[in-house]
């Protein structure tokens, strides 16, 4: 499939482009172009016997077309063409950079994750200049007008040149300091695209695929550093169960409901052998507690042979990390398992008086879910009820209300 390579040349040609004119903003632009151009040609044309030079062609024609028309403009304004040709190299001195072997990923990844950049901002411009991702490709997974995506994506990169942000590697300070952003950041790509959060489609698979992707170049530049190893753990244990998670109909099935004959056994031989190699071998983070607690689901034959105390226990240590509802949300339902109902419904009333998840629709849903088990069936539908009207993702809107419907049918039999 050509998709693949494309994302996998993005950030070598981006960086060769980059490297050699130091405008990221423009060469971001064109290659894009070189990227849709190929995406169009290639197909019908054939693969080109090297993918990467033709794409880095096409790319420094668009920056030669760029820089020729600012040029132009200088010179209009300023009626002297010195000026406007000191910034770049001569438009033809491009030869070398179709042999270039040099892959600019992790130098990329690290300043699209800059400080200056609110999440939501990073993970744009890192779908895209990163990922390889269109501006419309991006705007569709998260279902905002394209005009919408492009203007965050260009203030994006602006507030990275205002901050001062250069194209190239920071120093190792600089690094570990932005590490945990980088990573914040292909978790939340894969995080919507495991289970995105709006729209018609429960699964967006070349966001979680990208997110993978990204995560195993970190590992490959930092392979001793547990979180990073933990945070792939637990992507690749996650997505494990992806092919269970929808039925026929892209309707949602729940995880005590999956059939787990169809989860991914080899990555989940993989996260397991990852995640063990590292758990207690140094600072244990936030990343390598949840895959311990995705391990441990993965690799019980049955939700009942699931071991409760033992991930119960975890989200209790992962409290202890990091001041997060939904942990404490997961840590009450991991409890229920274990001492009953009753029990995790006396945790989640304090979580109803957090302002930071008390109107968020998973509370509903796990209250439902519990009190459905306790026997307490008005109060779940109602629970359920609400949740549905809370979400923005179409397919957990329909199981929260079937399941809502179910219950009210059972209790008027």
């Amino acid at each position: 499939m050509i998709e693949p390579l494309l994302r996998e040349l993005a950030p070598q040609v981006l960086g060769a482009v980059v490297r050699r004119y130091r405008d990221f903003a423009a060469a971001e632009d064109a290659v894009q172009e070189a990227l849709i151009a190929a995406a169009a040609q290639w197909p019908t044309d054939g693969l080109p016997d090297n993918p990467r030079g033709w794409l880095i062609t096409v790319a420094v024609r668009r920056m030669t077309d760029h820089i020729r028309a600012e040029i132009a403009r200088r010179r209009r304004e300023s009626d002297t063409a010195e000026a406007a040709t000191t910034q770049w190299p001569a438009i033809d001195d491009v030869p070398e950079l179709g042999h270039a072997d040099h892959d600019d990923t992790l130098v990329l990844l690290y300043m699209c994750c800059h400080p200056a950049l609110t999440p939501s901002s990073a993970v744009a411009l890192t779908l895209r200049a990163v990922g390889g991702l269109t501006t419309a490709e991006i705007a569709n997974a998260y279902l905002v007008p394209e005009s919408t995506m492009a203007q965050r994506i260009s203030r994006a990169k602006a507030k990275v040149k205002g901050a001062g942000g250069r194209f190239e590697m920071p120093s190792a300070q600089e690094r570990s300091a932005r590490l945990s952003t980088v990573l914040h950041v292909i978790y939340l790509i894969f995080n919507e695209g495991y289970a995105s959060s709006i729209g018609s489609d429960l699964v967006r698979t070349d966001l979680s695929h990208e997110a993978i992707r990204l995560a195993r170049v970190v590992r490959t530049s930092l392979p001793r550093e547990p979180e990073v190893a933990g945070l792939l753990a637990l992507m690749l244990l996650t997505d494990a169960r992806r092919a269970a998670r929808t039925g026929p109909e892209g309707e949602l099935i729940p995880l005590d409901e999956q059939n787990r004959g169809l989860w991914d056994h080899a990555r989940i031989s993989e996260g397991a052998r990852l995640i063990s190699s590292v758990f207690g071998s140094g600072p244990i983070g936030p990343y390598q507690v949840q895959a311990a607690i995705a391990s441990l689901h993965d690799e019980a034959a049955t939700v009942h042979a699931t071991d409760w105390p033992q991930i119960a226990a975890l989200y209790g240590a992962l409290m202890t990390l990091e001041d997060n509802p939904m942990v404490a949300l997961n840590h009450a339902i991991a409890v229920a398992m274990v001492d009953g109902p009753a029990r995790g419904l006396a945790l989640l009333a304090d979580l109803e008086r957090d302002a930071r998840i008390a109107n968020h629709y998973r509370l509903d849903a796990v209250l439902g879910h519990l009190c459905e088990r306790a026997g307490d069936l008005p109060a779940a539908i109602a629970h359920f009820r609400r949740a549905a009207s809370k979400t923005t993702s179409v397919p957990e809107q329909h199981y929260l209300r079937i399941k809502a419907a179910r219950l009210a049918a059972d209790r008027s039999d």
